[in-house]
Parts: structure tokens; C-alpha cells; sequence
């Protein structure tokens, strides 16, 4: 049992997930094995014109990220958010906001993002995780323009997801 005077690490992964790609999955997994729980949080962000409904990609996400948990024997929760990051990190208790890269591409937005982020709050850290090799090059918005073109993703999503964005994009 954990000493009661141990502080939890408790950080989150913010994102719109849509959809939820082997690519974040990979992020989640290893930020897993680094906390003592994880927050997932799925923005609104209608600004982006989602594939699925802000509930959609809750269930998704939760859906996909059970046996993450159950491996690491940790608590993992799908929370939907639409504040600044830093607000819902402290809603959330969390001290930690983990963000994954791709591509050095990537690190220009995700190092002005923690920087702002930091100025706002400084007692809430950013940490990078680089994707892994097979998943660098995965994105969201790669993965729905090329299943709405016919191309084949099921190397780029898990099976659940793989069957909602087909069963949305055939309508």
C-alpha cells in the first residue's frame, strides 16, 4: 500500500483525439509507466471540424485505453475539457502536462505552448515524450484523409476505432 504521505504523479495528456490513432495510444502507454494516474483529456475544439462528436471520442478513447491501465495497474480516466490546459490541469490536480512529438516540426508549437503554459503557471511542468519509430509520422488528420480517399489505416488505428471512422466516412 502507498505511503499516504507519497504525493500521486498525476499529470495529463490533452488532446482533440480524432480519431484515436496507435500514435497516441503509444503516448499514453508510456506516460503511463511515468504516473501514478493519467488524465486524458479530449478538448472540444470544434474549431478543427471533428470526425466524431465531443462523446464519440470520449467513449473511443476510454474504450481504447482499458488494458493500458490494466497493465500498468493504474488509474487512467477519459475526461472531455474546454478551459485553458492549466485550468483543467488544476481541476484535475494534475502537475504534470505530457505531450508527445512527431517530428522536430512539432517541437516549434509544443515549446511556445509550454513556455505560455508555464508563464501561467509554473508549478505545472510539461514533459515531451517522442514517438516511437512506427508511430512518428501518425496523425489525425493524415489518418481521416486518407480513409476518406479509400486508403487503408488499420495500421494507423486499433480495430475499434478502425471500424467507427469507416462506419462514419461510408455514412
Amino acid at each position: 500500500m502507498a505511503d499516504p504521505m507519497t504525493k500521486r504523479r498525476v499529470g495529463i495528456y490533452p488532446g482533440t483525439f480524432d480519431p484515436v490513432t496507435n500514435g497516441h495510444l503509444d503516448v499514453i502507454a508510456r506516460a503511463a509507466r511515468l504516473l501514478d494516474k493519467l488524465v486524458v483529456g479530449v478538448a472540444i475544439n470544434t474549431g478543427k471540424g471533428p470526425l466524431f462528436t465531443l462523446e464519440e471520442r470520449v467513449e473511443l478513447v476510454t474504450a481504447e485505453i482499458t488494458a493500458i491501465a490494466d497493465k500498468n495497474a493504474m488509474t487512467i480516466e477519459v475526461v472531455p475539457f474546454d478551459t485553458l490546459l492549466i485550468d483543467f490541469a488544476r481541476k484535475v490536480g494534475a502537475s504534470m502536462i505530457v505531450r508527445g512529438l512527431r517530428a522536430v516540426s512539432d517541437f516549434d508549437y509544443e515549446f511556445q505552448m509550454a513556455g505560455m503554459n508555464y508563464r501561467m503557471a509554473p508549478d505545472i511542468e510539461t514533459v515531451f515524450l517522442m514517438a516511437s519509430e512506427r508511430h512518428q509520422f501518425i496523425a489525425s488528420r493524415l489518418v481521416k484523409e486518407v480513409a476518406y480517399l479509400g486508403g487503408d489505416i488499420t495500421s494507423f488505428v486499433p480495430t475499434r476505432t478502425y471500424d467507427a471512422v469507416m462506419k462514419r466516412i461510408r455514412g
